[in-house]
């Protein structure tokens, strides 16, 4: 049986006994029985404040819908947004009153996940005021598998905040030990680790119940997927973001799905099969619109290549529909294109790229990123 940090909390009262917490967390903060970290702390400890990452610390905000800071109606404290138009930063006024911050939030192991971004501005945070950062560790669902490119340098940004790979293998505790060592930081780092838990495992062997992290990741093989079907918001084909299986279904109202999905099982790709999709978002990228493309199935999690497979879809449908196939535009004039902070760098944008150039890379930085990992292991 595989317990997370929340889930030991009575072994270590001493951690949290006299201290005013803060605590980051969101919905996915919750013990075995689904009780919230929320409720937990406000009970046995002194809880003065909540701070709200993407999604709100209830899961009530849609993707890049801003957080407002108000008091919270179960727990009595109050809500301090990490979410706001104008920073994603802690303020002066947040933590007067705190004498150490708790993060709490199951990520799901991709560097795009906006989570880990607010946990490395944390740290820098807990760095400038040396004040203590209480983690309570949850595993990786993803497993510790690396994948993927690492983040260029220039290419920083909320979705991208640390120079890691898309799929980086490591739990919330080890990634701020990482954070720490490599940054040289001194701050006083407390970690509740988690337990039963080894690096081959992926989430459905842990025993847990999957506690959606936001509503665009409903299932683990959602999840699972994310690491390269995120990549299509980058682009103007729908990542089926506005119907029930976002992540899964990738397509296009100028897409023929039965001859696409036909195209990429022919490239035999491990752990993973293609089939037609046909479906009409209600939200999001065409709206209203009948979308044909491919619904994308895992058939064997641990072969399975996330990062290798949304960069073969990605460059199927620029082959396939070169005329219609585009990149987004940057949000703001003089702004890098969201397909690039995404990938973390220009490579996937530029005219003499290839599929073969990307996926050498891939390799090489993630031999790199696992020996850069192996020292901040908790976890065998």
């Amino acid at each position: 049986m595989v317990n997370n940090g929340i889930d030991r909390i009575d072994q270590y009262d001493n951690v949290f006994r006299g201290k005013r917490l803060g605590l980051l967390t969101s919905i996915s903060g919750v013990d075995r029985k689904l009780t919230s970290t929320i409720d937990i702390l406000s009970e046995k400890y002194t809880l003065t404040a909540l701070y709200s990452p993407e999604h709100g610390v209830r899961g009530n905000v849609e993707a890049g819908g801003v957080v407002d800071t108000y008091e919270d109606p179960y727990s009595g404290v109050m809500v301090y947004s990490l979410y706001r138009e104008d920073s994603r930063r802690f303020t002066e006024e947040m933590l007067n009153g705190v004498d150490a911050l708790v993060y709490d939030i199951q990520d799901v192991g991709v560097r795009y996940y906006t989570f880990i971004s607010t946990l490395y501005y944390a740290c820098q945070e807990c760095e400038r005021r040396q004040m203590e950062l209480i983690i309570l560790d949850r595993l990786n669902p993803l497993g510790g598998y690396v994948e993927g490119n690492l983040l260029q340098e220039g290419y920083e940004s909320f979705v991208g905040a640390y120079p890691l790979c898309m799929r980086y293998g490591l739990t919330a505790g080890e990634l701020a030990g990482m954070i720490c060592g490599e940054q040289g930081y001194s701050f006083p780092l407390t970690i509740l680790p988690v337990t039963g838990w080894k690096r081959d495992m992926l989430f459905p062997e842990t025993g847990n119940l999957w506690m959606m992290p936001s509503l665009g990741l409903p299932r683990f093989e959602t999840a699972l997927l994310y690491p390269g079907t995120c990549l299509f918001e980058g682009t103007n084909l729908s990542e089926g973001r506005g119907t029930s299986a976002p992540f899964e279904l990738i397509g296009a109202p100028y897409v023929d799905g039965y001859r696409f999905a036909k195209y990429m099982n022919g490239k035999g790709l491990p752990g993973v099969l293609f089939s037609p999709a046909y479906f009409t978002p209600t939200a999001s990228k065409y709206a209203g619109e009948g979308c044909e493309g491919v619904h994308v199935h895992v058939t064997d999690p641990h072969r399975f290549e996330p990062c290798r497979t949304g960069l073969e879809l990605l460059f199927g449908f620029r082959a396939c529909y070169p005329e219609q196939f585009s990149y987004l535009p940057p949000h703001k004039e003089g702004g890098r294109r969201f397909i690039e902070l995404l990938f973390g760098s220009d490579e996937i944008v530029r005219e003499d790229v290839t599929l073969q150039g990307l996926l050498e890379k891939y390799d090489k930085d993630s031999r790199i990123f696992r020996q850069r990992q192996e020292r901040y292991h908790l976890y065998p």
